[in-house]
């Protein structure tokens, strides 16, 4: 196991850990790199697919926790490769505007850089 293998397995870890029990903006804090850049499928709700830094992240975060109740989640993973890992979620949401509730699956793919996630892309499925 490489140096980079075991420092992304380490945040992976502790990521899908923190993820699990719902702390995702300790998450956040914990293990992101200032300069993180994220990836969603697509622009949603004026925001773009492709933000850049800490501080764009979290407003992404704070929109969805603003928005969106999540019934119930599952996380599965981490599946380690190299500096990169993935992890698999499940989602029952609901629409705190509309009452609108949905489930859906994404699968989000990390890259660890000096200990820190400095990227997170996300592939998903339409809601059904």
């Amino acid at each position: 196991m490489t140096t980079a293998t075991s420092a992304t397995e380490s945040v992976a870890k502790e990521l899908v850990e923190l993820c699990k029990a719902g702390k995702n903006r300790e998450a956040l804090d914990r293990l992101y790199a200032p300069d993180i850049v994220s990836v969603e499928p697509m622009d949603f709700q004026g925001m773009p697919a492709r933000m850049t830094g800490i501080t764009a992240v979290r407003k992404k975060n704070e929109w969805w926790d603003d928005h969106v109740e999540v019934n119930r989640h599952e996380v599965d993973g981490p599946y380690v490769n190299g500096e990169q890992f993935a992890v698999r979620y499940r989602l029952d949401t609901t629409n705190k505007q509309t009452g609108q509730r949905r489930q859906d699956s994404e699968i989000a793919v990390y890259t660890v850089r000096d200990g820190k996630i400095a990227e997170e892309r996300f592939f998903g499925t339409p809601g059904t």
